[in-house]
């Protein structure tokens, strides 16, 4: 669009001059001024870093912003879908965008939530509460167990796993300069390091999934020598081995050709211009007995860096089975990523999306208790991630036990995006999902990622101000009594009644006494088979 705005910013003009010369009405002269007046706004659209819609659409860009303007404040905050086509609070979204241009993110005349709804959910408070001032406002995890040998301090809230490939190479620089800035890590997504995720210096968590893109040899196969080399890159801090994702699991990334160029192509080790379907498995493991090991092997490759694994819950008894092997080698991961089934892709089938893979609450309150039932919690630091968009949720996924929590689809808010819903297209218009360069001129580095950095910090002390008003000092000691949940119109319950805490061990006793809930997974779990 920006092309062809140039070229009708050179030829409108001579042509109103010559039809003025011919003519001695004052229609031509009236239809220049306008005309120059366009183009001048036009000019100015191109050259402002704000509106990425703006920046690409000169001119007609600005009627997005004029329909927005003139909506109803209702339609605005409740009608709204998000990208899965489930409906998303409207009031989630605003503060988002508000928090990443440091607007103002209060609201009047209270909630807009109706608080009798079945579903609504609260964070308890303290008629004692702790001073703000006295909180750590950039709390930290130590990523890292007995056989690290190179731990991280993470932030509590970290960019969420999205490749270059399906992200452009403005998005993903603007979100690794954004976690410089604000001193938080950014996930690589399976489709390897590139040169815009070392631009800016970013914390890097480096995500391996069942593709091995940038450490894959010809065949597609595991390549150690290829994994050594990255691996020791100063900006990876951690490096995640990607079982499966919450959109699609047991289906297996997709890029489509259209986003598959050459540059991409190379730093997947793949042939340009194809559609690239990573497996729905890993090759390099066939047991979760074989998947601790590998994961021992990665970390001993890697030179001692923090090294574990991303999953979306199914069948159970299969990660009951991981703690098992984790048991008997006396060997574990340094971190667990917790994906519910509810988190995004852009492109993925509706029925994995919809209908496949436990949601975030549910597995991650089932992840937190085989550990702490298998007493290995203490080893593994474990992360979610899942539509956590704001300090609210993040006080809801740490009261279930979580250490940290991952952001993909509110960092990509941060950067402009605005669901426009054509991420597996290659026409998203913010330049966010996109490899087209027209459209990726829209986003503006250097603005958009100082809104995430904003995002971030503004979330994070969101965060704390809610562990505060519960009179807490530490995030750590918000439980699952705190939250509580209408799971009827007249009763709530709190999250510990809904999701049941597991005490530390009660699944090692050795007397197959285990809580009704568990053992039919104890009783199909075993290190040897999946």
């Amino acid at each position: 669009m920006r092309k062809q705005f140039i070229i009708f910013s050179i030829i409108s003009p001579i042509v109103l001059l010559v039809l003025c010369y011919f003519d001695t009405g004052l229609w031509f002269e009236i239809l220049l001024v306008i005309d120059l007046i366009l183009i001048g706004l036009g000019i100015y659209d191109m050259v402002q870093k704000r509106h990425s819609i703006m920046r690409t659409f000169p001119i007609l860009g600005r009627l997005r912003y004029v329909m927005e303007a003139m909506r109803p404040k209702i339609y605005q905050y409740f009608v709204e879908s998000d990208t899965d086509g489930k409906p998303i609070d409207r009031i989630d979204r605003s503060t988002i965008y508000q928090r990443a241009k440091r607007e103002t993110d209060t609201m009047p005349f209270g909630t807009q939530l109706d608080v009798y709804a079945e579903g609504y959910e609260w964070i308890s408070y303290s008629l004692a509460p702790t001073d703000f001032h006295k909180l750590d406002l950039d709390p930290r995890v130590v990523v890292g167990n007995k056989d690290c040998k190179i731990p991280y301090s993470a932030s509590i809230f970290n960019v969420s796993a999205m490749s270059y490939g399906a992200l452009s190479n403005n998005a993903i620089e603007a979100l690794n300069g954004g976690a410089k800035i604000g001193n938080f890590a950014h996930n690589t997504g399976e489709g390897g390091i590139s040169s815009y995720h070392l631009k800016n210096g970013g914390d890097l968590i480096w995500q391996v999934g069942t593709g091995y893109f940038g450490c894959r040899d010809e065949k597609g196969m595991f390549d150690p020598e290829k994994f050594k080399e990255k691996s020791s890159y100063p900006q990876v801090k951690m490096i995640e081995l990607k079982l499966s994702q919450g959109a699609k699991p047991g289906h297996g990334g997709i890029l489509p050709a259209a986003k598959n160029t050459e540059e991409i192509a190379a730093i997947r080790h793949v042939v340009p211009h194809t559609t690239v379907a990573s497996p729905p498995y890993h090759t390099a493991f066939n047991t979760p007995r074989e998947l601790v090991l590998f994961i021992a092997k990665m970390r001993e490759l890697s030179g001692g860096k923090p090294v574990g694994f991303k999953l979306c819950i199914g069948k159970k008894s299969e990660f009951v089975s991981i703690c098992q092997a984790m048991r008997e080698l006396d060997l574990y991961p340094d971190f667990i990523t917790v994906d519910g089934a509810e988190g995004g892709t852009g492109a993925a089938p509706q029925e994995f999306s919809n209908y496949v893979g436990v949601p975030l609450l549910d597995g991650l309150a089932f992840v937190v208790n085989m550990l702490n039932g298998f007493d290995i919690k203490k080893h593994i630091k474990v992360f979610a991630s899942g539509k956590v968009l704001t300090g609210f949720h993040m006080a809801r996924v740490i009261a279930l036990g979580a250490d940290g929590c991952n952001s993909a689809r509110a960092m990509m808010m941060a950067l402009g995006c605005i669901q426009a819903l054509m991420c597996n297209t290659n026409k998203c218009p913010t330049g966010v999902a996109t490899q087209d360069p027209n459209l990726v001129v829209g986003l503006d580095v250097t603005d958009k990622k100082q809104r995430v950095a904003n995002f971030h910090h503004l979330t994070v002390k969101s965060f704390m101000e809610l562990i505060g008003a519960g009179g807490l000092r530490n995030y750590k000691d918000v439980n699952r009594h705190h939250i509580y949940r209408r799971v009827f119109m007249n009763e709530m319950r709190s999250f510990e009644d809904i999701y049941p805490s597991l005490g530390v061990g009660a699944l090692i006793d050795g007397k197959g006494l285990y809580p009704d809930r568990y053992k039919q997974d104890m009783v199909e779990a075993t290190p040897d088979r999946w």
